[in-house]
């Protein structure tokens, strides 16, 4: 079950984000609110997209000197903007169900994959050991981040249809 909830997450993600839509209930405020959050959870994800080289090495350097999984931290992040954005209570579990289930497998999956693969510089990454390096705007488009940003910027201009 875990590594069907880690594979389709961002499916599960899109029908997710109907039921959201259909259960919000955002005002002016709580839209601004909400996007400034979920715009600092992106900030979070591209700084780590632009660091990383998935599955090539274990990344160490920016926000991985000190989370683990910094683009699921910015994923959380995004998910606390969208559930203030929708301003409902409802909606805020629903997004907190979605992100604890769906990131803890994903988190799981990922680090038997990064233990298989790399062994024991992983497991020297995890007991601190990092290595520095510059962010790359590059290195984040070839991680694909703007999908993020777009796919959150979509979900944000629908909830801004919906403001009272």
């Amino acid at each position: 079950m875990i590594p069907l909830l880690a594979r389709f997450r961002v499916p599960l993600g899109f029908v997710f984000a109907v039921v959201v839509f259909l259960l919000a209930h955002p005002t002016r405020r709580t839209l601004v609110a909400g996007v400034l959050v979920a715009l600092a959870g992106e900030a979070v994800r591209v700084w780590a997209a632009g660091h990383l080289e998935k599955g090539r090495e274990v990344t160490s350097s920016g926000p991985y000197r000190w989370a683990r999984h910094p683009l699921y931290v910015g994923t959380i992040i995004m998910g606390a903007g969208l559930a203030i954005a929708s301003a409902s209570w409802i909606v805020a579990a629903l997004v907190a169900v979605y992100l604890a289930t769906t990131l803890t497998s994903a988190v799981r999956t990922e680090e038997a994959f990064l233990r298989e693969t790399f062994g024991g510089e992983y497991d020297a990454y995890c007991r601190g050991r990092t290595v520095a390096r510059r962010f790359s705007p590059a290195r984040a488009m070839r991680n694909r981040e703007h999908r993020a940003l777009l796919g959150i910027l979509a979900g944000l201009l629908l909830l801004a249809l919906k403001t009272s």
